[in-house]
């Protein structure tokens, strides 16, 4: 039996008023519902704003709203927690 492994990594990622959209390297798009994640759903544009890429591409930090997102639980439908 053959195994393998795709490492999926996001390139970009943008918020609207009802989705958090990431953008992944070999040009596939995830979307997931703003409303999973409390910290972000009641957030400022600005502080939406202000993300970054952690982990080589395996998630997203918002230091404005303390808040960190994996790519492995948003391909899960993992909600964060209140």
């Amino acid at each position: 039996m053959n195994t393998f492994t795709i490492v999926e990594r996001i390139q970009h990622a943008s918020i609207s008023a009802t989705d958090l959209t990431v953008t992944l390297a070999d040009g596939r798009q995830i979307s997931t519902p703003l409303s999973w994640y409390p910290r972000l759903a009641g957030a400022s544009r600005e502080q939406l704003d202000q993300w970054e890429i952690i982990g080589d591409g395996e998630g997203l930090h918002w230091p404005l709203c303390d808040e960190d997102l994996s790519l492995a639980g948003m391909l899960r439908g993992v909600r964060a927690q209140a």
